[in-house]
């Protein structure tokens, strides 16, 4: 669905806050702007926000890279779907997950029967210049960025297309995919 890039009016803001009843788990690869444009809009709709791999951190007392080390991707998803299900405990706050979380089953099945769930998505280009910011993620760290973001969006595509809302997130400012995703859960509720 294509919604409006405008941000709602404050009235308008109040009307849907009152609306949403559960959490909204944002989903999608790696670099799409799941933890910066999730803050935007937990402020935005006064709700609070999560970071899921913040959490998976906090519980594990590693890091993500640390845990990928000593469990593998195997082990991390594992202890991902845990905390997932933990954050979406029903109060509403915006959740940012990480970016293979939707691709496990349970957890995708957790996400879409407790919370509302929009999936960010972005073309690889801007993917590509979002993730190179950064050198805390595992799976960029072997082999050429390019052909692994290719290659995983083309793999977890069908997974997130399952989510009820979907947002493209491209080179403009959050504030507009904010804005996308505000009209996009009002549409949906």
């Amino acid at each position: 669905m294509e919604v409006d890039e405008t941000m709602p009016d404050a009235a308008a803001l109040t009307a849907l806050t009152r609306r949403i009843d559960r959490p909204i788990a944002l989903v999608g690869m790696m670099g799409v702007g799941k933890s910066s444009v999730g803050k935007r809009l937990a402020a935005a709709l006064d709700i609070p926000f999560v970071d899921a791999d913040d959490e998976i951190e906090k519980a594990a007392k590693l890091t993500i890279p640390e845990i990928f080390e000593a469990f593998g991707e195997a082990g991390f998803r594992d202890g991902e779907r845990r905390v997932i299900a933990r954050l979406i405990d029903g109060r509403p706050k915006v959740v940012a997950t990480g970016g293979g979380a939707f691709v496990n089953a349970e957890t995708r099945a957790l996400m879409l029967g407790k919370a509302i769930t929009v999936w960010l998505d972005s073309d690889v280009e801007t993917l590509i210049e979002r993730t190179a910011r950064r050198n805390n993620r595992p799976l960029l760290q072997q082999g050429d960025p390019r052909e692994t973001l290719s290659r995983l969006k083309a793999e977890r595509e069908t997974a997130y297309a399952e989510a009820p809302i979907h947002v493209t997130s491209g080179a403009g400012t959050h504030a507009r995919t904010v804005a996308k995703v505000l009209r996009g859960i009002d549409q949906w509720l």
